[in-house]
């Protein structure tokens, strides 16, 4: 069985987090290009990427940004993930990514304060849902 190459660009996401389902939404409505592909971290696409890449946590909370090169995959986590998205994206969006010459120790510190406490302000799903058929081919397992 011929297994087929996974896209460019995956952003990887806790599929329960409604705060990660619904960044998913506002990715998805800002990337006109359709450059972005999306996985929960629940799924079997996270779990071949973690096989490839030791580098990846078990943990759901963090977003996760990986990228086909010419060199092989590349993987992005935290706030160097948000950063380097943001480079995905049509202005004005593209220029958070001027963001990442702040201490990368900082970003991230704020960013696990918030991956903490996002259920407790967002709620958690009782599963991932289902997405909208117009972008469903933009969804991997």
């Amino acid at each position: 069985m011929t297994v087929a190459p996974l896209p460019e660009r995956i952003v990887l996401y806790d599929g329960v987090c409604g705060f990660c389902n619904g960044s998913v939404r506002w990715l998805i409505d800002r990337d006109v290009a359709r450059r972005l592909s999306f996985a929960p971290l629940q799924g079997e696409t996270a779990a071949a990427l973690r096989a490839r890449h030791p580098e990846l946590p078990d943990s759901l909370a963090t977003i996760v940004f990986v990228t086909r090169e010419a060199g092989g995959e590349r993987v992005w986590l935290r706030s160097a993930a948000l950063f380097r998205l943001a480079r995905e994206l049509p202005a004005p969006w593209r220029w958070l990514s001027a963001l990442r010459v702040l201490p990368r120790a900082l970003c991230d510190a704020a960013y696990e304060a918030f991956a903490r406490r996002r259920y407790r302000w967002f709620g958690k799903l009782d599963a991932c849902p289902v997405p909208p058929a117009d972008v469903r081919e933009r969804f991997l397992g």
